[in-house]
């Protein structure tokens, strides 16, 4: 024989006890506003009647919830924001691929449609200033003259070509610049030009250019994009 209470107190409890257990999606184990009120609810029914829980208490805990659910309704919009951010600066990138970015290299690959180019800076003016391209084992191939030079960044290009006219083979070459600075022969900066091929998402690094035949660059570390040209 199954016994049936007839308090209705008691059986209200135990219907106020199930519906609490019972969770909209089995799923989802996060707590709702509604959880929030069934629970306190809940807590309100079940307190001792000689020691009531205190209005400040009761505000608290609304506060903190009301805190935490804002928390975790930020921290989604900042998912979402970080997601779209990334999904527009892929997009953006993307417009790179064919593009010639200036690097801070002295590295630049020659082909036949593509000479080596790029700039050397002066801090100031430089007297003989000179500029050598080697190849990868160090060895000189050409030596360019390119004279007294104001202080400034000053563009330079070669096609490859020989003074004989022969043509030195396709590949990557080491660009070097010297002069004089106030009496002083000293070492100069020179930049070069790669071209992009492909760009990649880096996770913390950001986007990634792939340079043909140079490799990996950071584009915060990219000083100049132009048009790609031939």
């Amino acid at each position: 024989m199954i016994n049936t209470s007839t308090n209705s107190a008691i059986d209200n409890l135990y219907w106020q006890e199930r519906e609490v257990a019972q969770a909209a999606d089995p799923a989802d184990d996060r707590l709702s506003q509604a959880d929030f009120f069934r629970l306190l609810t809940q807590q309100l029914n079940m307190q001792d009647p000689t020691k009531p829980v205190e209005n400040d208490q009761m505000i608290a805990q609304m506060t903190n919830f009301t805190m935490a659910e804002g928390i975790t309704q930020m921290s989604e919009e900042f998912r979402q924001f970080a997601a779209s951010m990334t999904s527009n600066q892929a997009l953006q990138a993307s417009s790179l691929v064919g593009q010639k970015v200036l690097i801070p290299s002295d590295v630049s690959y020659l082909s036949e449609k593509r000479p080596i180019d790029g700039v050397i800076s002066l801090p100031q003016t430089g007297e003989d200033v000179t500029l050598r391209i080697k190849d990868e084992a160090g060895a000189v191939v050409h030596t360019i003259d390119l004279g007294n030079l104001p202080q400034g960044q000053h563009t330079f290009s070669w096609d490859g070509v020989l003074p004989d006219g022969t043509r030195v083979p396709n590949g990557d070459y080491i660009v070097e610049a010297s002069g004089r600075i106030g009496g002083t022969s000293e070492a100069l900066p020179a930049l070069t030009y790669g071209y992009v091929e492909s760009v990649s998402m880096g996770g913390e690094r950001g986007v990634i250019l792939n340079l043909e035949s140079i490799g990996r660059v950071d584009l915060k570390d990219v000083i100049q994009i132009t048009s790609g040209g031939a």
